[in-house]
């Protein structure tokens, strides 16, 4: 489970460094608090970031889950597509929002992999 905890704590300093962004975004696109609209770029940034923590409520979990009923180093490897895959959505998305899915598909298909694969591994745990 060690390669898990490293994965995770990788995937929350991302979320961090994201939110860093955002404030930086907020300064440099005059986009005061509590304001969450007005510049495109900003809200680009934003966006990212809010989509992010939308993930992590399902890759967290599922990263672990998998970890402990299945295979901690095939969890981490595929897990480690997550946060490679959230910093290509926030490269993409940023420059052009039409061009995001490069970066959320892989990470999407990451989490439903762990998603079904903890499952299938705990349902054979009890069995």
């Amino acid at each position: 489970m060690e390669y898990v905890a490293i994965v995770i704590v990788i995937t929350l300093i991302e979320y961090i460094i994201f939110s860093i962004l955002v404030g930086r975004a907020r300064v440099k696109y005059n986009c005061p608090a509590p304001l969450i609209s007005g510049n495109p770029v900003f809200e680009r940034y934003y966006r990212v970031h809010q989509n992010t923590m939308e993930q992590l409520v399902v890759f967290l979990p599922a990263i672990v889950l998998y970890g402990y009923y299945g295979n901690p180093v095939i969890a981490a490897v595929v897990g480690l597509i997550f946060p490679v895959a959230r910093v290509v959505y926030l490269l993409t998305y940023v420059s052009n929002p039409d061009k995001r899915g490069w970066g959320f598909l892989p990470g999407f298909l990451a989490i439903f992999y762990l998603l079904i694969a903890g499952l299938v591994a705990a349902a054979s745990s009890v069995m």
